[in-house]
């Protein structure tokens, strides 16, 4: 399993995993190989990064303030350079498995990926790499001197889409992503059914 994702994504980097904790308890097919054999790494230079088994609570909690709905129904398992996260959804199926959940922070979005975690790494990631990860966008971001981002990093929209941010390099930096995605879920959660141009007061 995972053999074509691995084959077209080897490992740039791996983040250590503690001793003893590198196990999830999730009955979804693939998840757990999935964290065991490549939680913790990072693929073609921060494009894209599997979370560590240790780390997903941390994660769907993260997703969960911005997007309550999906509460105790994900476990996420990715995200990409801009710190979109991936999770798996038990409340949808796609060939018989939970179906793959895109959230992304910068545009305030939920997004249905029609894949399964397998089928996700083996063909989507495979066949629609830029659809999927924004590939085109990280290798403009990394030509014009921006940064690698490590495990705990994205590069993050200084102001996001949803709130008009401009789609453009300029409009990004190195962030870190726990911080990044605090306040993202709270403005996504703020400004959820409010008319466009809203004050929307954030706190620290």
């Amino acid at each position: 399993m995972f053999e074509t994702f691995q084959r077209n994504f080897p490992v740039d980097s791996r983040v250590p995993t503690d001793a003893g904790d590198s196990s999830l308890d999730t009955k979804v097919p693939g998840l757990k190989e999935l964290f065991m054999n490549l939680g913790g790494g990072s693929f073609k230079h921060g494009l894209y990064r599997i979370a560590r088994a240790q780390d997903v609570a941390r994660w769907n909690a993260r997703v969960s303030l911005g997007f309550p709905e999906f509460a105790g129904r994900i476990t996420c398992f990715g995200y990409d350079w801009q710190g979109t996260v991936f999770a798996v959804d038990t409340g949808r199926l796609e060939e018989g498995e939970p179906g793959v959940l895109m959230f992304e922070p910068d545009t305030g979005e939920a997004l249905q990926i029609p894949c399964n975690v397998r089928t996700f790494h083996d063909i989507e990631l495979i066949e629609d790499e830029d659809a999927a990860l924004a590939s085109d966008g990280y290798a403009m971001w990394r030509q014009a001197g921006g940064a690698e981002p490590t495990y705990a990093q994205c590069i993050g929209s200084k102001k996001p889409l949803f709130l008009g941010g401009e789609d453009a390099i300029e409009n990004l930096e190195l962030s870190d992503l726990d911080v990044y995605w605090h306040i993202m879920g709270q403005i996504i959660a703020k400004v959820r059914g409010l008319p466009p141009g809203t004050p929307v007061r954030i706190s620290p």
